[in-house]
């Protein structure tokens, strides 16, 4: 015999009472997860005018489109900035933020965007001259998951610098699942930040990334270990990468004593754990790997190094 909707309804409930700490009720409401997603995707729409839109935009409609698109991302976003600011002082202190704070806040991260745009021609200048694959700037644009990135994590960094809780980490992982890299907005990046193919790399909050910066898929600049959790908070857990370093695919650089020298190149599948000076080439040293015919398995086998 088939539950009814009382019986599911009675058992769920049932499980909000017995299963604690994955419910969110009678407390301050959330940021929205789908709001800021469409907010990140005006952004992009501000950043790259005339790339994320269905329509072509025409330079005489400049000034009135992104008028009425900055009127209503302003507004959006000062209710999610409102929500999150609310859940932090609820759960911090109990007492409710300055009602000017939001606004403020909103309006300073916008002002902000023409500098951010400046960053991002690096980016995408870094990206063409480096890939020769690439056809053109338009299409690392509009094509490349890096740029996409990277413009939402320099997004989410100017809300991260202002102590906005949430929201920086709603955005970077709303392109983390678009994109498959996983930037986080408290790492500081400089200018012409590259990520080729990029998919499965990730770059830790405390992470320093200077300018000229080449990353490959797969490459990871995490923490020594997370044993000690929250104890962790506030300290720097991730490398430093200097100016002009190359990391090929599959490396893995750690800890926040590790500081990659500038103009330092290191090798696919490298496992780093102590700084290395500038102008080093670091690679993996030689794996033996074996090679056995599978039509004759017992006519014998032979071993090479790589």
């Amino acid at each position: 015999m088939s539950l009814t909707v009382a019986q599911l309804t009675e058992r769920l409930l049932a499980s909000y009472q017995r299963v604690g700490g994955t419910n969110h009720v009678d407390g301050r409401n959330l940021p929205s997860k789908h709001a800021v997603a469409a907010i990140a995707t005006d952004l992009l729409r501000l950043l790259f005018p005339g790339f994320f839109d269905e329509k072509p935009v025409h330079s005489s409609e400049m000034e009135d489109v992104a008028g009425a698109m900055l009127h209503s991302v302003l507004a959006r976003l000062e209710t999610e900035i409102r929500k999150s600011l609310r859940y932090a002082a609820s759960a911090q202190r109990g007492d409710a933020e300055p009602p000017e704070a939001a606004a403020a806040l909103t309006r300073r991260f916008l002002g902000n965007l023409p500098r951010v745009r400046e960053l991002l021609r690096t980016d995408t200048d870094a990206a063409f001259s480096g890939d020769p694959a690439a056809f053109s700037r338009d299409e690392v644009i509009v094509a490349y998951p890096c740029i996409e990135a990277i413009s939402v994590q320099r997004l989410a960094h100017e809300l991260y610098l202002e102590n906005i809780p949430l929201i920086p980490r709603i955005m970077t992982e709303w392109a983390h699942s678009r994109t498959g890299i996983d930037l986080h907005p408290g790492a500081r990046i400089g200018t012409h930040f590259f990520i080729d193919h990029g998919t499965g790399t990730v770059v830790g909050e405390t992470a320093v990334i200077g300018s000229h910066v080449k990353l490959y898929q797969g490459v990871g600049l995490v923490a020594r270990s997370l044993a000690a959790g929250q104890a962790l908070r506030g300290q720097k857990r991730h490398p430093t990468l200097g100016d002009r370093v190359t990391v090929y695919a599959g490396a893995t650089i750690i800890g926040g004593d590790t500081v990659v020298g500038a103009g330092t190149t290191i090798g696919a599948n490298v496992f780093l754990t102590s700084s290395v000076p500038e102008n080093s080439l670091v690679v993996s040293e030689a794996t033996k790997v074996r090679v056995t015919p599978k039509s004759t398995p017992d006519s014998g086998s032979f071993d090479y190094q790589i």
